[in-house]
């Protein structure tokens, strides 16, 4: 058998002023591989200074656009090799999530499955987001011990009132009506509409975004948000999210629960008790910072986080995750600090720190120029 390359990986289509771009990995439900990071690096720094691409399409092949970056491929390079290899796969993740955050040409991801973790953060940034009766969101990381990354401290942070915390916090899950509902989606096209929609898109001559924005209008449907959507319980979410730390964050939903028992609260309540303590701890704080810091200085913040927690000084929660939910699959983490009480702010501010280590640097974001209003308003 042939070896997969990255050209495997991200397949690239060129029509006329349109590149289409494909996420191959339909068995892995596609979670970006360092083959695909590197791929994708590649073709938009290539396009960026080519004035024959006006528009980038996104897609991809089988039922998932992206679950998220592939966590077991880190886990394994980081036993093999030591935490600087798991770190190398974030950094190139967060310089290619900050050029499309920044990117002149517009860029529109076909979000038709399932959107996660990494798959966010090279879809999210893009200027245009259509998602379908399809699409399930979610931004799981506290699960695994990780922390919502790839710049997720800055589009989450910017959804209404405290929903960003709420999916932050919990991984909750969306569908293609509340990613509209709450502005993680720009549109929603049916399904059954995306390849005539790609056909008209692959005619445009212009990387005008109101062009762009007019042509999937017309696609476009306003869907029904479900009865039982958590966008509907904005009022319990801001009343409880909008809390300083995660423990008043859960007293506050077992207050409310008392007052009014509900499954909605009881669910939420139990998603936060399943997830690393720690995790949750640095999660909360890297949303509260990221509300007031520009695209790339979440991605700076978040990769010395990420630094940390694969070096596992103050916690090894992220490798006991990975084995509980990817590897084992017992779905039983063990965690350490396993209270929320035995975590100390002098543990929390260790994940914000530079990282002492002679070796190590800061992310680096690369310079950008003739940047449109849009992308200035990240910075």
């Amino acid at each position: 058998m042939a070896p997969v390359t990255s050209q495997d990986q991200v397949l690239e289509e060129e029509v006329s002023y349109v590149r289409i771009l494909s996420l191959n990995r339909p068995k892995q439900l596609n979670a970006l591989s360092f083959q695909m990071v590197t791929r994708l690096l590649e073709l938009f720094l290539r396009y960026q200074h080519n004035s024959n691409v006006k528009l980038v399409i996104v897609k991809s092949i089988g039922r998932a656009f992206s679950a998220g970056g592939d966590v077991l491929g880190v886990v394994r390079a980081v036993k093999q090799g030591g935490w600087r290899l798991g770190a190398k796969f974030f950094y190139d993740e967060f310089i290619l999530n900050y050029l499309m955050a920044t990117y002149t040409i517009p860029q529109i991801s076909i979000l038709n499955g399932i959107v996660m973790g990494g798959g966010c953060g090279v879809s999210m940034h893009g200027r245009f987001r259509v998602a379908t009766e399809n699409s399930v969101f979610a931004m799981p990381e506290t699960a695994l011990s990780l922390f919502p990354d790839v710049g997720a401290s800055y589009f989450l942070s910017r959804l209404p009132g405290f929903f960003g915390e709420y999916l932050a916090l919990t991984g909750a899950r969306l569908d293609g009506a509340e990613m509209l509902a709450c502005g993680l989606a720009t549109h929603f096209v049916p399904s059954s509409r995306l390849s005539l929609l790609e056909e008209t898109l692959c005619k445009v001559d212009s990387s005008d975004p109101t062009i762009v924005s007019a042509i999937i209008d017309k696609f476009s449907q306003q869907p029904y948000l479900k009865d039982h959507s958590a966008y509907h319980r904005m009022d319990v979410i801001d009343k409880c999210f909008s809390h300083r730390t995660v423990e008043e964050i859960l007293s506050s939903l077992e207050r409310e629960n008392i007052d009014r028992p509900d499954a909605w609260i009881s669910a939420t309540f139990e998603l936060l008790k399943k997830a690393s303590p720690i995790s949750l701890k640095i999660t909360l704080r890297s949303m509260r910072e990221g509300r007031l810091q520009g695209v790339g200085q979440c991605l700076i913040r978040e990769y010395r986080m990420v630094c940390h927690v694969l070096r596992g000084e103050v916690s090894k929660d992220f490798f006991e995750g990975s084995r509980a939910i990817l590897i084992d699959k017992d779905k039983n983490p063990k965690w350490e600090p396993s209270k929320l009480e035995l975590i100390s702010e002098n543990m929390v501010d260790q994940y914000f720190s530079k990282v002492s280590d002679e070796e190590w640097e800061d992310l680096k974001l690369p310079a950008r120029s003739n940047l449109p209003a849009f992308a200035i308003a990240k910075l």
